[in-house]
C-alpha cells in the first residue's frame, strides 16, 4: 500500500507516475516515425522550404535574416538563443511538466493533452509537409548559428540521430512555448511570473530565428496548431487557462 508520506508525495502513486513516463517514450517512438518520414523528402523538404522563403519575400516580411544579424552581434545573446534553442522543447517541457503534475496535479491531465494533441498533429505536419530550416538557405542570407558558434550542433551525435533535420513546419519550439506559457502564467500566483510565463513563447520564437532554425511562418503555424488543438480538446473549458485561473 502507499504510504501516507508518499501519498503526499505522489498525487496518485508510483504506477501512475510511471505511466506518464511510458506515455512520453510513447510519444518519442512516434516522432521518430514521423522523423524517418520526413528524413525520406530532402527534395520536397527543400522545396518546401523555398516556397516559405518566397511566400514571406512576397509580404515583404522576410525578416529572419535581419533577426540573425542582430543576434550575432552580440555573444550575450547568441548563447542565450541557443541555450534556448536546445532546451525549450524538452528541458523546459519535461519540468514544467512534472511541476504541473506535482503541485497543480488537477491541472496535470489537461496540459499533458494538450501537449500531446498538438505534437501528434505537428507530426503529421512534417509528414505531409517537410520543410528544411533557415539556415540550410545561404543564398538568402540566412546562416546557421549553433554551427558556427555553439558546441553543440545538429550534426553531434545524438542529436543527428534525434533530431528530424526537414521539421521547420509547424515550429513545435513555438507551439510547445506558447502552451507551456499559458498554462504556467494560468497556474502562478505573482503578476511578475504570470508576465514572464506569457512572455516565454515570443522568446522562443526569437530565439529559433535567430538561430536560423525556424522562419516566422513556421512559428505561426506552431501558434495556430496549439490554439486549434485547445479549442478541440478543451471547448468551454478554455477560461481555465485564463492568468489567475488556478
Amino acid at each position: 500500500m502507499t504510504s501516507y508520506a508518499e501519498a503526499r508525495r505522489l498525487p496518485r502513486g508510483w504506477a501512475h507516475l510511471a505511466l506518464q513516463f511510458a506515455v512520453w517514450f510513447g510519444f518519442y517512438a512516434a516522432y521518430q516515425v514521423a522523423r524517418g518520414a520526413a528524413d525520406r523528402g530532402v527534395a520536397e523538404a527543400f522545396w518546401n522550404g523555398t516556397l516559405v522563403i518566397e511566400a514571406e519575400n512576397k509580404l515583404q516580411a522576410l525578416i529572419e535574416p535581419g533577426v540573425q544579424n542582430f543576434v550575432e552581434q552580440s555573444q550575450l545573446l547568441v548563447v542565450a538563443t541557443s541555450y534556448t534553442y536546445w532546451l525549450s522543447q524538452f528541458a523546459v517541457v519535461g519540468i514544467t511538466l512534472l511541476w504541473v503534475y506535482f503541485r497543480h496535479h488537477e491541472r496535470f491531465a489537461d496540459f499533458r493533452n494538450w501537449l500531446i494533441g498538438a505534437n501528434l498533429v505537428g507530426l503529421l505536419g512534417y509528414v505531409l509537409m517537410p520543410t528544411a530550416p533557415p539556415r540550410m538557405f545561404p543564398e538568402w542570407g540566412f546562416s546557421d548559428t549553433l554551427l558556427e558558434s555553439g558546441a553543440v550542433t545538429h550534426d553531434s551525435g545524438l542529436v543527428a540521430f534525434a533530431s528530424n533535420q526537414y521539421a521547420a513546419m509547424p515550429s513545435l519550439h513555438a507551439m510547445d512555448a506558447l502552451i507551456v506559457g499559458i498554462v504556467m502564467a494560468s497556474v502562478c500566483r505573482t503578476r511578475v511570473a504570470r508576465v514572464l510565463w506569457l512572455a516565454w513563447p515570443l522568446w522562443v520564437t526569437f530565439a529559433v530565428m535567430g538561430t536560423g532554425n525556424h522562419f516566422w511562418l513556421d512559428c505561426a503555424a506552431g501558434f495556430g496548431v496549439a490554439l486549434l488543438v485547445a479549442v478541440v480538446l478543451f471547448r468551454g473549458r478554455l477560461r481555465r487557462f485564463l492568468p489567475g485561473a488556478a
